[in-house]
């Protein structure tokens, strides 16, 4: 590019769009090298700091309680849980009993990491302060990675949105060149092969 430029910089047959598709494609590069990293690092730190606080929150409305197995119900089909779920990782679906942080008792069906459940097995599930069971709260390295991917793919975005701009600015260049070629053409190509028309 910096080669493009040099090379066109004195030369007789540059015409205006030439240079100015260089620096364009200039621009572009610039964009993509300093400003793409930039974004991602802003939208990364932002994002790092609203699931480190989602992280917080939930760690202190949610509480991890033991529960009884009641009964068994029917076989679930996997963890609806992504952050818990592992292939292949079957959990049974029981009725179970377990006490709120008030101290009342309450039961409902939830997922038991237990393979064959037995009545009166225990096991550990997260509820909210009312007792109603919940999702595990978002760990540290969760968020971390959540806000990571955040980063990357604004700086990603970022450096697709210079390079498309740089190819629409380059696109409509090259086509109101044809059109001045065209109209160019139109006006003295009508006189080419004919003898003695002064051409």
């Amino acid at each position: 590019m910096i080669t493009g430029l040099w090379r066109w910089r004195r030369n007789p047959l540059r015409r205006a769009t030439d240079l100015a598709e260089v620096w364009v494609a200039l621009a572009a590069l610039v964009l993509m090298v300093c400003v793409a990293p930039v974004v991602g690092v802003l939208v990364g730190t932002a994002a790092d700091d609203a699931l480190r606080r989602s992280a917080r929150d939930q760690r202190a409305a949610r509480h991890q309680v033991t529960a009884t197995v009641v009964r068994e119900l029917d076989r679930s089909p996997l963890d609806v849980d992504p952050e818990t779920a592992v292939a292949g990782d079957l959990r049974s679906r029981v009725l179970a009993e377990w006490a709120a942080p008030d101290g009342s008792r309450r039961h409902g069906p939830v997922l038991a990491g237990v393979d064959t459940p037995h009545p009166g097995d225990r096991f550990r599930i997260w509820t909210d302060e009312h007792g109603r069971t919940a999702a595990r709260p978002l760990d540290a390295a969760t968020a971390a990675t959540h806000a990571v991917l955040a980063g990357t793919g604004a700086a990603l975005a970022t450096a697709a949105l210079a390079e498309g701009a740089r190819r629409l600015v380059v696109w409509r260049m090259v086509r109101r060149r044809y059109a001045r070629l065209d109209q160019a053409w139109d006006r003295v190509g009508p006189d080419w092969g004919r003898t003695g028309t002064g051409s």
